[in-house]
């Protein structure tokens, strides 16, 4: 692996395992896109990429959090991870795209099984709401 693409997912782990956003600010580019398995529309820019990344960290945070498996492209990795809430497990993958430079243009996560869509839907729900 690069040590570009180590770099992105050590960062990332970091964030989701320590529930500190201070670097996604310099992690994200400014035109990037996130794509969540709960909104039909990618969500543009890097406010509402951090936006729904705080949140779904905060969500998903919990002492069975893990992350399960890595692969990495040219200028690409993916990150699975597994958790649990109210007795369900939620198993998805983040796929993360990145410039030159290493900041994440595009953050796309995908999420399995149905159960614990509508659970992390109900959640970052009211997580998101709680931002307003």
């Amino acid at each position: 692996m690069n040590p570009l693409n180590r770099r992105i997912i050590d960062q990332w782990h970091h964030v989701a395992q320590s529930g500190d956003f201070t670097d996604l600010d310099t992690m994200i580019h400014d035109a990037a896109v996130f794509e969540s398995p709960i909104i039909h529309t990618p969500q543009h820019g890097k406010a509402i990429t951090i936006q729904y990344l705080t949140a779904a960290v905060m969500t998903l945070k919990s002492p069975s959090s893990q992350f399960v498996g890595e692969w990495s492209g040219d200028n690409s990795v993916v990150v699975e991870f597994k958790s649990e809430i109210e007795g369900i497990t939620i198993n998805g993958v983040d796929m993360i795209s990145f410039d030159e430079t290493g900041r994440i243009t595009h953050f796309k996560v995908m999420v399995r099984p149905l159960k614990a869509m509508n659970l992390l839907h109900r959640k970052m729900g009211e997580m998101l709401a709680a931002f307003q």
